[in-house]
């Protein structure tokens, strides 16, 4: 084994520095950073909508106040001790999930720790959450969508799904992944050992339930169906266009000096900001009738325009109420995604 190790070809010559300090990244990481994303925004707008319907209830008394703030912390807690009691890949699903609602219910409470008078209430709360996030979705851009993934990395994942099969065998289902991982391994020091040991695990019909993985599997099985329908295009172009009209009419109010406390400035950053995104889109539909692929690119690029600059400012003048609009763009930039993704593996194969 040892000197296959040694011998096998591919060694630890040109590989970055994180994979010679031995931190592979996981192929399944974005889907689990989304999953923590998207609880945590769904966890605040959840909260706010709770508390507005019944009347900001307060749990305690005598003096006391338990805010959701400790929730938050306790569920983070719990995330934490899951994900590092266990191996393999289902611990990491449930700890994303738990995760984001706790970070949720923490963000939430922000305002409480950036005034003096701890105010709930504090106007620009949204937009700071806002930027949490999209700080956060750029960390995640940054570690994981610039660089593909090393013959290494999959090969190191093959060998984490083989932890959970060791304990428990192998459905079908999840044999079939780790021989898909171990096969893109292929060439690196024992790649060919761990392809052994994947087919050498025992069968197993019985696995631990991952729903949410189940459910995220669900969402990009319908946005897959959805890309490939005709009329695709012009309902995520309808989509952006509406919530470009939306953050206009934004922009309008807030440069005619009608949002208390906002800077006319503002208004017209907002507009400027929307023309771009106009601008954008129009040249994604003219490119988009050549080459799909590049007009997906220039569209989302419109998207990103909005999601990164436009819906701050957004926020930060009618605060909640931009959630619409956010969520309208969320869901675009996740059917771009996706679209893109098809066509990249079409080009690649045709290649």
């Amino acid at each position: 084994m040892t000197n296959e190790l040694r011998t096998e070809s591919g060694g630890l010559a040109g590989r970055n520095h994180l994979l010679r300090l031995g931190a592979p990244r996981d192929t399944s990481a974005v889907r689990h950073l989304v999953t923590f994303l998207v609880a945590s925004v769904v966890t605040v707008l959840a909260t706010r909508a709770y508390l507005a319907a019944t009347g900001y209830p307060q749990i305690g008394g005598g003096g006391l106040h338990l805010a959701h703030v400790l929730w938050g912390g306790l569920l983070m807690a719990l995330a934490m001790m899951l994900l590092l009691s266990y191996v393999g890949p289902v611990p990491r699903s449930l700890g994303a999930m738990l995760g984001g609602v706790g970070f949720g219910l923490f963000i939430d409470e922000v305002g409480k720790f950036v005034t003096s008078d701890n105010d709930y209430f504090y106007a620009p709360t949204a937009a700071i959450i806002y930027f949490v996030t999209v700080l956060l979705v750029l960390i995640v851009e940054g570690l994981h969508g610039r660089r593909a993934h090393h013959p290494a990395e999959y090969l190191a994942v093959a060998a984490d799904r083989l932890a959970a099969g060791l304990a428990g065998g192998f459905t079908p289902a999840a044999r079939e992944e780790a021989r898909t991982l171990a096969a893109k391994g292929a060439g690196e020091p024992g790649a060919s050992l761990v392809a052994e040991l994947v087919e050498a695990v025992p069968d197993d019909d019985a696995d631990v339930p991952d729903l949410v993985r189940s459910a995220v599997d669900r969402v990009v099985r319908w946005l897959d169906a959805l890309v490939d329908r005709a009329w695709a295009a012009w309902l995520v172009i309808s989509a952006l266009l509406l919530v470009c009209a939306a953050e206009a009419t934004v922009g309008v109010r807030v440069a005619s000096g009608l949002v208390p406390g906002l800077p006319e400035w503002t208004g017209f950053a907002i507009l400027a900001a929307v023309g771009v995104s106009v601008a954008l889109l129009a040249t994604g539909v003219v490119v988009g009738r050549r080459n799909r692929l590049s007009g997906a690119v220039w569209v989302r690029r419109a998207v990103l325009i909005s999601l990164l600059f436009t819906q701050l400012l957004v926020f930060r003048a009618v605060r909640w109420t931009a959630a619409f609009g956010l969520l309208l763009d969320v869901l675009a930039f996740m059917a771009l995604e996706v679209a893109l993704r098809e066509e990249r593996m079409v080009k690649a194969r045709g290649a």
